[in-house]
């Protein structure tokens, strides 16, 4: 279990720091998740003080030294921000110059004169989709809600028939896709590859996202029809600009560190040799950090320069970018430590030997972690870290590839039926200007529809390879 813990988390706890019983350990764990659902929803508590003190309950219930439970969830918070959080601020800076240099204006611009008619919901997932690889959720909502109003309004289509498939495109790389927050710190909890992760969350993202986006909306618009909200028409941001980069060197810098991460994955499986001189280039080039540091340099040139951009300009964008993201890091690197004080106090070796007598697939039992903690907590983000720490130990003994589909397993699970204590419920209500029961028959739907589909296409892709 130690051993274990030491390759999955590169922490540097040696022992367990109790040695509590199955059952003792069993009821700290959903003492510990209890404490943070509690704090989170009844008294309305950060996220990340909510996991940092639900870490120390944890400790406590599982008779944990408070030392010990302290330097554990210090170690784990460390770990997970060193190895995630210059991923999440690099992907903030590429999604601020994508918005602020009229970038993503162009795309969706030029993607819209082309389409018309029965094709204009296929457009807005196309769109949704380029734009969600870079940006947060909430983000991506912001930038492409008004295009969402707009075009149903000069249209005249549904809202929902134009809507879902947006916010489909948005979830799924939010939920699948890395360099996004949740995919990043399940594929560095239980040790994946993360262009094979990327290239099989592709695979399994393709046709969800068709499921839950254009064919679910021909239901949703039946269920509600509404049209836009006048008022939730905003100002587009690109307006104030003379000019704005186009839309081939756009997509290109966007799709940029994906293409490179992908390379390396590929180089990784027809090579396969580490002292190959091509595997050593596109070890270095496809690496998360060098292949989103590649892609920001290259965007101030192709978007900020391209828009006019002058040096401050381009040092304020990259500023204004990282400010948002504090509170993602604190929750993520909170998570970690919630992670980590789990797999020190035994639970993952608990969780080894009950599911030895399960009959539960591992992908299956990683989904439903996650979906019990997204349901509990409405964060994805804290579902996706915090099942990844509890089924962390079962990625012992996996293939690659097996590994990666574990990550997307728990993906799709930490998506399953947004509801009313989930932020991203109220944003999508309050744009589109639904009431609760509205939203959750559209929204919250397909939310479930994501999840559900993803961990078919993940069992599937699992018989396959």
């Amino acid at each position: 279990m130690t051993s274990l813990s030491v390759e999955i988390l590169a922490a540097d706890a040696a022992e367990p720091i109790t040695s509590a019983g199955n059952a003792q350990l069993g009821i700290a764990v959903l003492a510990g998740i209890a404490v943070i659902v509690l704090l989170i929803t009844k008294f309305k508590l950060h996220a990340f003080l909510a996991l940092t003190i639900g870490s120390l309950a944890l400790g406590a219930f599982a008779g944990a030294p408070l030392a010990d439970t302290i330097k554990s969830f210090t170690t784990g918070l460390g770990t997970t921000v060193a190895g995630v959080g210059v991923l999440i601020a690099l992907g903030a800076i590429l999604g601020k110059l994508l918005a602020d240099s009229g970038g993503a204006d162009q795309i969706v611009d030029t993607i819209l004169a082309k389409a018309g008619g029965r094709s204009m919901p296929w457009a807005m997932v196309l769109i949704a989709s380029v734009i969600g690889l870079p940006l947060f959720f909430e983000v991506g909502i912001v930038l492409l809600i008004p295009v969402v109003l707009l075009v149903a309004k000069r249209g005249n289509y549904s809202l929902m028939r134009i809507g879902i498939p947006a916010l489909a495109g948005l979830s799924v790389m939010h939920g699948l896709i890395p360099p996004h927050p949740g995919p990043l710190v399940a594929i560095d909890a239980v040790g994946a590859n993360l262009g094979i992760t990327l290239a099989l969350g592709l695979l399994v993202a393709i046709p969800t996202v068709i499921i839950a986006g254009p064919v679910f909306s021909r239901f949703a618009a039946r269920w509600v029809d509404i049209p836009a909200p006048e008022k939730m028409i905003p100002t587009r941001p690109s307006e104030e600009l003379e000019r704005r980069p186009g839309f081939g060197v756009t997509v290109a810098t966007v799709l940029l560190p994906v293409v490179l991460m992908l390379v390396k994955a590929l180089v990784d499986i027809v090579v396969d040799d580490p002292e190959n001189g091509v595997q050593k280039v596109t070890d270095v080039i496809g690496s998360p950090l060098i292949a989103l540091l590649t892609a920001v340099i290259v965007a101030m040139f192709t978007l900020g320069r391209a828009a006019g951009f002058t040096k401050e300009r381009l040092s304020s964008t990259a500023e204004k970018s990282l400010a948002p993201i504090a509170g993602v890091l604190l929750i993520v690197g909170a998570g970690g430590g919630f992670k980590q004080t789990l797999i020190d106090i035994g639970v993952g070796q608990m969780i080894l030997d009950f599911s030895k007598n399960w009959s539960i697939p591992a992908l299956l039992l990683a989904w439903l972690i996650a979906v019990a903690i997204r349901l509990a907590t409405g964060s994805a983000t804290v579902a996706t870290i915090s099942a990844a720490g509890l089924v962390a130990p079962l990625a012992e003994g996996m293939s690659t590839t097996e590994v990666s589909l574990l990550v997307l397993a728990i993906g799709a699970g930490s998506l399953f039926f947004s509801h009313v204590n989930d932020a991203g419920f109220w944003l999508v209500k309050e744009y589109f200007g639904m009431s609760v029961g509205q939203t959750v028959k559209t929204w919250s739907v397909m939310e479930t529809i994501i999840s559900v589909f993803g961990i078919v296409f993940v069992l599937l892709l699992s018989l396959v390879l």
